[in-house]
């Protein structure tokens, strides 16, 4: 039983459909504060449209998304207001490409959040100092590598001091060789116990850092419980299948 206390985000019967096309058929999830919920299946499946519903980047069809005790699909929630508590992080890094990299991640908090700029920037600075690229801090973003630039994304993001982390496909237009540097900050972010939702192809991260894994096909989830359940002793034949194939193991 989870503690409700505990529960950070829940969905009750979430839909989302584009004309007469279903992404999401009635969603029900909860995520404690402390989870890192990784969302896995095949392409389609409405992974990212389930994630970008749970900060109304897009607009449910129907159901609830109740974050932090208060259901965000009501009329008269500030969106902004409610974007400010949940950092996200996107496939293209979306970085400001006429702004240096220390302006990229302080325009939150003084844009946003009216913090002065000297405190700004010592939070920005103490942040790149962390993932290794404080020496980029006046460099453009086109300077910067596929990996540098999803590290400051992430960083962009935690500058805002969230409750919650949500990463759509964060290493999927990385080289692979720049994806690694992308995931270890993660992983570091998980084990510090920020609250992370990740939708990711990648099954390394999902077994070795996901407290919970959600196997989603046809809008709906289909499969869900720890690492070693869902990889390890998956029972629905649809995520059999789709696990033999990524895997090739089972």
């Amino acid at each position: 039983m989870i503690d409700e206390k505990n529960v950070l985000i829940e969905t009750k019967g979430l839909e989302k459909s584009f004309g007469d096309l279903k992404v999401l058929t009635g969603i029900d999830v909860q995520i404690k504060k402390g989870e890192v919920v990784v969302v896995i299946g095949p392409s389609g499946s409405g992974k990212s449209t389930f994630l970008r519903c749970l900060n109304r980047l897009e607009e449910p069809s129907g159901g609830e998304v109740i974050f932090e005790g208060r259901n965000i699909c009501e009329p008269g929630v500030d969106v902004n207001q409610l974007r400010q508590k949940m950092g996200m992080v996107f496939q293209q890094f979306n970085l400001f490409n006429n702004l240096t990299i220390l302006e990229n991640v302080t325009i939150g908090p003084k844009m946003v959040k009216g913090m002065e700029e000297k405190e700004a920037n010592q939070i920005a600075m103490q942040l790149l100092e962390r993932i290794g690229l404080a020496d980029k801090a006046g460099e453009y973003p086109s300077r910067l590598s596929g990996g540098q630039k999803q590290r400051i994304a992430i960083v962009r993001a935690l500058a805002m001091n969230p409750d919650v982390m949500l990463f759509d496909e964060p290493t999927s237009a990385l080289d692979p060789e720049m994806v690694g540097e992308v995931l270890s900050v993660m992983k570091d972010l998980a084990e510090e116990g920020i609250t992370m939702v990740v939708v990711t192809h990648e099954m390394g991260f999902a077994q070795k850092v996901g407290t919970r894994i959600l196997f989603m096909d046809g809008g709906q989830i289909l499969e869900q419980g720890t690492p070693d359940k869902v990889f390890n002793h998956p029972e629905n034949p649809r995520t059999q299948d789709f696990l033999s194939k990524v895997l090739n193991c089972i």
